[in-house]
């Protein structure tokens, strides 16, 4: 639990800038699935101080209940709360999450490092890009993404090498990039396993009955106890000695 806790001590409110003794109030726009982990950054960013501006896709996928997560996440921490439509995105298939001709698999015995049916092609590339250009609009120094290369499915763009290349894209590519203003990407659940995620979240007064991570979740955010992101979530608070905060159909 060590690197969590690291991770909290170091967090010294990096929203709050001081300005010849003005506090001044720092921007960030936070990826909002409607998922755990997202949730988590949302009220990690939060808690440092920053005005948070949380924004989520509907690119068509089955879990739509997702995206009413995000809207009551948003409610709960009062926040302005943006959906993008990106359904075509959806509508291209290639995806279990999107493509009713690919079913969603139960998870193996052992979660595998391959690339699962449920990634969708380049789906952070877009939803960063989106959210840069967002940032930029509102004036927005920070991107929060709540991606781990630690407990994760074999996504390639949840890895540090994306988040670092990706981060260069923003300083050669943006207005704020080349005016040297800064568009930074912070991932910190990057390095954090799902039980520590938790914790973190837990100690930041998260109630994580709000967030839906199923990929076969219902209509009404119910879960299927099965997928991949299911066993995750399990694992992760089986191992903290916690009942699992999640609803089952």
């Amino acid at each position: 639990m060590g690197s969590w806790r690291a991770h909290w001590r170091l967090r010294h409110h990096a929203g709050d800038a001081c300005d010849g003794g003005v506090r001044k109030i720092t921007k960030a726009v936070v990826l909002l699935s409607g998922g755990l982990d997202s949730l988590t950054c949302l009220a990690l960013a939060q808690s440092q101080g920053y005005e948070t501006y949380p924004i989520s896709f509907d690119y068509g996928q089955k879990h739509r209940a997702e995206l009413k997560a995000a809207e009551a996440i948003s409610k709960t921490y009062q926040r302005p709360h943006r959906i993008i439509q990106l359904q075509d995105l959806g509508r291209m298939g290639g995806s279990a999450l999107t493509d009713g001709e690919i079913l969603v698999k139960n998870s193996e015995e052992n979660l595998s490092q391959a690339i699962p049916n449920t990634y969708v092609p380049s789906r952070n590339i877009i939803f960063l890009s989106i959210a840069a250009s967002y940032a930029e609009i509102i004036q927005a120094n920070t991107i929060f993404i709540g991606v781990s290369s630690v407990d994760y499915s074999g996504y390639p763009d949840c890895r540090p090498e994306f988040i670092q290349a990706f981060s260069k894209v923003l300083d050669l590519g943006t207005k704020a990039g080349i005016e040297n203003q800064g568009l930074k990407i912070q991932a910190p659940l990057l390095q954090l396993s799902k039980s520590e995620t938790i914790a973190l979240g837990l100690s930041l007064g998260v109630d994580y009955h709000l967030s839906v991570s199923c990929y076969r979740a219902n209509e009404k955010g119910e879960a299927c106890g099965t997928c991949d992101s299911c066993k995750l979530r399990r694992l992760g608070f089986e191992a903290l000695g916690l009942p699992e905060q999640t609803r089952f159909y």
